[in-house]
């Protein structure tokens, strides 16, 4: 068995699947994640928390977020007409009437009216993959298509911060689990080059009496050999999970659900976990969930009525188990703190196949949500008129998103984002308002510009305090220094829009001269 495969397995065959509350548990513990390490670069300037929510299968992100501004193409019988949304059935946007949401997803509706969601138009990366396994992969990993990696892109970053890790974890400083993943088995996303950081966990007091309060291991060496190794990593894991059990009945003791959770909502009852483990103190600063059934090549919607079938009552699922959530932090007084993002593998095609079903596809919209949130559209509707392949195309690299979250979220350095970025370096999304940058970090000006979507394919926005100054350049070259006219145009003080329709597919450098330090980002043009 390769070592990667048995990581993945090992918490399942050795330390059982427990429960907590039902579902199935593992505590990422130890600093095995990037986002740990970021979370951690900063421990003593913020507690912010992070969720990650899969949304198992491949979304159709088209049925999700509506472009209305579309609306003839998008229900026309060649396009999407035998699962087209009714429009006067689709949910509107505060201020925003070109986009709508679908009728199952009234709690983010409200989310988003109360400027805490944003929409990320068209996520994905280039030259695709539409394998469920090997696309869910370059999430996880955070690679590109053509290149592979066995640690993840969270594992990465605690390696980066903890070179010694997991020798002498729990620690005084960090008592508590730095991750926790409602699952019974590990995702690739925690794994470090050598190791997985997962423990299977039952609720707390059930697995407080299944291991007792001292570890049974045995002292005895062990011989250098790949057998000799395996062992050495169950004993690591055992020992760490009689660490981490005190902690987690104690904070599941103390912790209350504030709100009542929807039923029949098998997301709804992991955040609810999670929203109790908050609420009792556990420090744990990443929690992962994940909602299944996305893969809707037949029946996605009712052969009488669109906005019902199953991809509707995955849709209700997402937007009322997240919404409980958020409704259950503010009761607590902890929504400060907490910010939340879904991913799908991949989008499903534009064009609905004969089942009344999608096909795997490739760009697709993704969801940040929380307090922190200051962007609430990034990117915009698809143009479904410029397709590849059927396909709905690139707007924003889901790595831009990371990013984001890394540095402008927990507050990562940018030395560490490009680690944990497999040494690539990917504009930040603006997402986030209050952004921190660490007191050890120069100074510069080069922080404040932003450039989305980045890849772009006809315009992208350049933002920028340097814009509310006089005698501003800005100024748009290729990699040989030969500068291109973009038309810019103000779209407002400190936003301005490139029109890039025109350039080759290539990477670009967008500068601007405020007379002092220029402020430098790249920028990517791809059809």
């Amino acid at each position: 068995m390769k070592r990667r495969d048995f990581i993945q397995y090992t918490s399942a065959s050795f330390f059982l699947p427990l429960l907590l509350d039902g579902f199935g548990a593992k505590a990422h513990t130890q600093a095995t994640t990037p986002f740990m390490k970021a979370m951690l670069d900063v421990a003593d300037a913020n507690d912010n928390i992070l969720v990650v929510v899969q949304l198992a299968g491949g979304n159709d992100g088209l049925n999700m977020v509506i472009p209305l501004d579309q609306y003839s193409t998008y229900s026309s019988a060649s396009f999407r007409g035998n699962i087209a949304l009714s429009e006067s059935k689709i949910l509107k946007l505060k201020d925003k009437p070109e986009t709508g949401l679908h009728p199952s997803m009234k709690g983010f509706q409200r989310l988003y009216d109360e400027g805490k969601l944003s929409i990320v138009h068209s996520a994905g990366y280039p030259n695709p993959s539409f394998s469920h396994f090997r696309a869910s992969d370059i999430w996880f990993t955070g690679v590109d298509s053509d290149k592979l990696s066995t640690s993840g892109w969270l594992g990465r970053y605690v390696t980066d911060r903890y070179p010694n890790f997991p020798d002498n974890y729990p620690s005084t400083a960090n008592p508590d689990p730095l991750a926790i993943q409602i699952s019974s088995i590990s995702s690739t996303v925690f794994n470090t080059a050598s190791i997985t950081s997962s423990i299977a966990i039952q609720d707390p007091d059930a697995f407080a009496r299944i291991v007792g309060e001292k570890p049974n291991i045995s002292p005895s060496p062990l011989p250098n050999t790949a057998g000799g190794r395996y062992t050495a990593f169950v004993r690591q894991q055992q020992t760490s999970s009689f660490a981490y059990a005190g902690q987690l009945k104690t904070a599941a003791g103390k912790g209350k659900n504030l709100v009542t959770y929807p039923t029949n909502n098998s997301l709804a009852d992991q955040l609810k976990i999670v929203s109790r483990l908050i609420h009792g103190g556990l420090q744990t600063k990443i929690y992962y969930v994940t909602l299944g059934g996305f893969d809707t090549h037949s029946d996605q919607v009712s052969a009488t009525d669109t906005a019902t079938g199953a991809h509707a009552t995955l849709m209700q699922r997402l937007s009322e188990g997240i919404t409980a959530f958020m409704d259950d932090l503010k009761a607590q007084g902890t929504q400060d703190k907490v910010v939340g993002m879904t991913f799908s593998e991949f989008g499903r095609r534009a064009i609905s196949n004969g089942s009344r079903g999608t096909d795997h596809g490739w760009a697709s919209p993704l969801f940040v949500f929380g307090n922190a949130v200051k962007t609430q559209i990034i990117g915009k509707n698809p143009d479904l008129k410029s397709l590849k392949d059927n396909n709905v195309t690139l707007q924003t690299d889901f790595r831009q998103v990371y990013a984001a979250i890394l540095k402008d979220w927990m507050g990562a350095s940018d030395a560490s984002v490009k680690a944990v970025l497999l040494d690539q370096t990917f504009t930040p999304s603006p997402i986030f308002k209050n952004t921190k940058v660490l007191a050890n970090e120069p100074d510069s000006a080069l922080s404040d510009l932003s450039v989305y979507p980045n890849p772009a394919q006809t315009e992208t926005i350049v933002e920028s305090e340097a814009f509310t100054k006089n005698n501003v350049e800005l100024m748009v070259t290729d990699t040989y220094g030969r500068a291109f006219d973009t038309n810019p145009t103000r779209v407002s003080r400190t936003q301005v829009r490139l029109n890039v329709g025109n350039m080759p597919t290539g990477k670009y450098f967008i500068k601007v001269d405020t007379g002092a330090e220029p402020l430098v980002k790249a920028l990517m043009v791809w059809r």
